[in-house]
């Protein structure tokens, strides 16, 4: 009895920190503030095409908010909805609101709408705390080792196929709401703005819940010419 609830912690620990960590990390660790007046009106114009809503919204400042057309001196443009239903939390540089096209802030807030209502984040930790919590049912000799080593595997690939099933799911509902061709812009703006190049999955990725940023803009790309 004392190694079932050992393993049923062990779970229910590693998935409250996956849902739970990066919010606490966010506000602990990163300079924050309250938007003002103007800028929370502007949030909600932008966010309201996607039908994002959140409890609270955080603005993060960042150095270097110079010309949106110099990728080089750009700001990251990082906008993330963190922290489980009832408590969640808008995390949003502040270039966002003064750097970016109207249409690339559109579709970043899609995106995280579309996250928000397929519950990748909750999944996300799910599937954390079952790998864990299977892995600690094998080492604390619950289950043979075979059988749990087989287990721990076999939860593992599952987790990784429907994560990225649930990713794409959440792209594609953004896209209805803005256009799939707006959500695959803004993410590729905002690419260029950090100096980087969306990669597209390959081996290496195949253990990675969330599919490669490349593979998502192309999945975007062929819902709009579907829908074109």
């Amino acid at each position: 009895m004392i190694r079932v609830a050992l393993v049923v912690g062990i779970g229910v620990l590693a998935a409250l920190a996956v849902s739970v960590g990066p919010l606490y990390a966010a506000d602990r660790f990163r300079d924050l503030r309250e938007p003002t007046d103007a800028e929370r009106a502007q949030i909600a114009a932008l966010a309201d095409p996607g039908g994002l809503g959140v409890d609270r919204i955080a603005v993060e400042s960042v150095d270097g908010d110079g010309d949106s057309e110099e990728s080089a001196a750009a700001g990251p443009a990082e906008v993330s909805v963190r922290g489980p239903p009832g408590r969640r939390v808008l995390f949003l540089t502040a270039d966002v609101l003064t750097d970016l096209d109207e249409d690339v802030a559109v579709g970043l807030l899609a995106a995280e709408a579309g996250r928000v209502a397929t519950y990748y984040a909750e999944f996300r930790a799910v599937a954390v705390g079952a790998v864990l919590a299977t892995l600690a049912a094998v080492v604390t000799t619950l289950v043979p080792f075979e059988s749990g080593f087989a287990a721990v595997i076999a939860v593992g690939i599952t987790s990784f196929w429907a994560g990225r099933r649930v990713q794409y799911a959440a792209d594609a509902r953004a896209a209805d709401a803005v256009g799939a061709d707006r959500v695959a812009d803004a993410f590729e703006r905002v690419a260029e703005r950090r100096g980087v190049e969306p990669q597209t999955g390959d081996w290496s990725t195949w253990f990675e819940v969330q599919p490669p940023l490349g593979d998502r803009i192309a999945r975007l790309r062929e819902q709009a010419a579907d829908e074109g």
